[in-house]
Order: structure tokens, then C-alpha cells, then sequence
């Protein structure tokens, strides 16, 4: 991780992005951290955005708070539901 005061942050954001292979670049702001570039791996254009969206992640915050209050379904029975359910624009 490599920090940059804002204020010394002359490089090109080019030139930062080429060096995060050795971990990722926090910008400062008097020492309190503002901005970051890290690497992102095994994503795409919209996997991004959506992994800081606050809607989305309330949500998430939000469905995982009700797992632990209410339990939830194992992996195990819900292959077995999704089983028993017909496909979609199956004839009858």
C-alpha cells in the first residue's frame, strides 16, 4: 500500500494505476485517507459500480440482518425446491 498526501499527488493518475500491482495507492488529505486506486480482479463494468452502490448494499446489510434474526434456507433445500418447481414454458 503506498500513501499520497493529495497535495503531492503530481503523478498522472495513469502512472499510479501502473504501480498497484504492488497494492493499492490511498490518496490523503491531511492524513485522512479520500481516495483509492487498488486492483480489481475477476470483475467487470458492472460488477463495479454496484459493489459501492449504498441502495445495493443496504439492502444486502439489510437481507443478511434478517438471515440472522429470522434463519434462512440451506443451499441444500433450496436446490430442492428450485427442483421441484417446472421449467418455465414447460407444457403441462
Amino acid at each position: 500500500m503506498k500513501l499520497v498526501e493529495r497535495t503531492d499527488a503530481t503523478l498522472t493518475l495513469a502512472e499510479y494505476a501502473a504501480n498497484i500491482g504492488s497494492g493499492p495507492v490511498i490518496v490523503t488529505d491531511h492524513g485522512a485517507p479520500m481516495a483509492a486506486l487498488v486492483p480489481i480482479a475477476n470483475a467487470d463494468l458492472e460488477t463495479v459500480p454496484l459493489s459501492t452502490n449504498p441502495r445495493l448494499l443496504e439492502f444486502i446489510e439489510r437481507s443478511r440482518m434478517r438471515v440472522r434474526e429470522e434463519g434462512g434456507i440451506s443451499s441444500e433445500d433450496m436446490r430442492r425446491r428450485l427442483q421441484a418447481e417446472p421449467e418455465r414454458g414447460a407444457e403441462c
